[in-house]
Formats: structure tokens, C-alpha cells, sequence
């Protein structure tokens, strides 16, 4: 297939089912349904979701000043505010191009603080890396509370957990045979490409230099437990999710964190999601998609906003340079 056409359907499909989602999820509903969603959206009292959006630039904030702690051990500082802008950006750009955001962030900031990008880009695996950690570890806890739930939900949507796991061991098999292969060629490409993975690595040890990791472990968490809190005061916007407790709470955090995977930043799935993990919590179908919605819509939009004023005023802050 067109290395081109490739490339437009990474782009377009998963927009295209954002999209399809939406339209699913209206289509569906009933008009009283529809209706319901409608009023508890326009009707969410502004202090909660003010409150949730605090949160979450607190958490891109800490994110921002963490990365700065990987960097140090490659011998480089950083401004934080190129490093905050270069975050938005990267969350501005995912909405558009999925995973384009951490080769964007890394390119900013190796425009900006002449730092060699396949460094930059191998401190960004390494926080993915984290990341993964981290939402398992949330994971982990959750079906401590809610395992029958939970499991009932990923039931539903996983068909043959077996053949998953047979790809993802076919994928690690072939990825080493490739490594094994760039190891011993002589060819300019491969070559190339062996000094860029070589980059990457150093990148990804970086943590293990950390001169600050009280400090690392500290924003870490920090960063998390924000994320978790920005669900936990949404739902004081919709009467009939507000008593919900800290256990569902996290159930509709794991399937929503899964669901902003499957469209360009979770759009159509995200809402969609929560309302259907919330059904197993006796909450009706229009209080869950409102407070998806709510949840999506308000993070969503400050992040294009910030995300574009950053675009703005990187090359302002930088000027000099």
C-alpha cells in the first residue's frame, strides 16, 4: 500500500470513527434521552469543572517541571516554560494526529534548547514507559474494589484475549530479530538508524542518573493523582453521579484512560465509554454521557486553547535565540 495513503488513513480513520461515534450515540438515544443529556450538560454547576481544569494544568505543570529532571543527567537545563509549551503542544497536536504530539513536544524543545531530538524523544519514551507503570498500578488497585465490575466490562470488548496475546509475543519476537539484524549491518540506513536507537537508549537511562528522584517520584504521583481527582469533582456536576464513591470513581478512570486510545484524544469514544462503565453502577445512560462529556469537552478545550497559545508565544519567549 502508498506509504502516503497509509499515513492519511493513520490519520483520518480513527477521526472518522470519533466521529461515527457521535453520530451513534445521538442516533441511538432516545429523544427524552437525548434531552436528559442536554440539561444535565447545560445545567453542571461551573465551580466543579473550573476545579477539574485547575487540576489538570497543575498535572500538565508538574509534567512540564518532571521532564526537566530527565534531562539534567544528559547535561541539559531547561526553561520550564518551553518545556510546559512544548507539553500542550504535543496534547494540541495528539487531537489532530494521534501520538504525533511526543514527536512534536520533542521536536520543540530540541528547536528551542538545541538539544539533539533523538535525546529528547528518548526521555519522552521513557516517561510513556512511567506512565504505563502507573496506570497499571491504578488498574491494580481498581479491581481490588471493583474486579467483577470491571472485568464484566473488558469482557464485552475483548473477544479473544488469546490472540491478543499471541500478537503482541509475535511484535517482541520480531522487534528483537530487527534489533539483532541493525546490530550487525554495514548498511548507511540501518547505520543511521542503529545511532538514532542508540540516542533513544540514552535517553530512556536517564532515569536511572536521576540526581532528584524524591523529587521525580514525587510529580509522579502528583501528576496521577491529579488525573484521578479531575474524574473524582466531575462528578458533583451531575446529580445522579455525585454519590458515586472512590471505587467507581477509578473504574470509569481505567476505561475512560483506555478509551482516549481508540480516537484522535477520545473523541465520540471517551463519552461513550464512561456512560457504559456507569451502567453497571446503576447510573442511566444520559447522566453518564453528560458527565463524559463534561469531562472531555472542558479538558479538551483548554488544552486547544493553551495548546495554541503556546504555538503563539514559543517563538516570542525565544526570540532572542
Amino acid at each position: 500500500m502508498n506509504a502516503k495513503l497509509v499515513k492519511i488513513l493513520k490519520i483520518t480513520l480513527p477521526l472518522a470513527l470519533g466521529v461515527f461515534l457521535i453520530w451513534y450515540s445521538i442516533s441511538s438515544a432516545t429523544p427524552e434521552e437525548r434531552q436528559k443529556t442536554i440539561q444535565y450538560i447545560t445545567k453542571a454547576d461551573p465551580k466543579w469543572i473550573i476545579l477539574s481544569l485547575l487540576m489538570g494544568i497543575i498535572s500538565h505543570l508538574s509534567r512540564a517541571y518532571r521532564w526537566k529532571f530527565l534531562l539534567e543527567p544528559l547535561g541539559y537545563s531547561i526553561k520550564l516554560s518551553n518545556s510546559f509549551m512544548a507539553v500542550m503542544i504535543g496534547y494540541l497536536a495528539n487531537l489532530g494526529i494521534p501520538r504525533s504530539g511526543e514527536v512534536l513536544r520533542g521536536g520543540t524543545i530540541a528547536t528551542y534548547e538545541g538539544i539533539p531530538f533523538k535525546k529528547t524523544f528518548g526521555t519522552i519514551i521513557t516517561e510513556r514507559i512511567i506512565d504505563l507503570i502507573m496506570l497499571l498500578l491504578i488498574i491494580s488497585v481498581t479491581l481490588l474494589f471493583q474486579s467483577e465490575n470491571l472485568l464484566s466490562y473488558l469482557n464485552q470488548k475483548i473477544t479473544n484475549p488469546f490472540i491478543t496475546l499471541i500478537i503482541l509475543i509475535t511484535l517482541l519476537v520480531a522487534g528483537v530479530l530487527f534489533l539483532k539484524i541493525i546490530k550487525k549491518s554495514k548498511n548507511p540506513f540501518l547505520i543511521k538508524l542503529k545511532d538514532f536507537g542508540e540516542g533513544l537508549l540514552e535517553g530512556v537511562k536517564s532515569i536511572s542518573k536521576i540526581k532528584h528522584r524524591g523529587a521525580f517520584i514525587f510529580h509522579t504521583f502528583l501528576i496521577w493523582f491529579l488525573y484521578v481527582a479531575m474524574f473524582y469533582v466531575i462528578k458533583f456536576t451531575v446529580p445522579e453521579t455525585a454519590s458515586l464513591t472512590i471505587g467507581p470513581i477509578l473504574a470509569t478512570f481505567v476505561i475512560g484512560s483506555l478509551a482516549m486510545s481508540t480516537t484522535n484524544g477520545g473523541i465520540g469514544a471517551f463519552p461513550i465509554a464512561i456512560a457504559a462503565i456507569l451502567l453497571l453502577f446503576d447510573i442511566e445512560k444520559p447522566a453518564g454521557e453528560a458527565f463524559g462529556w463534561i469531562l472531555w469537552g472542558s479538558q479538551t478545550a483548554i488544552n486547544i486553547i493553551i495548546g495554541a497559545l503556546s504555538f503563539l508565544f514559543l517563538p516570542i519567549v525565544n526570540r532572542k535565540k
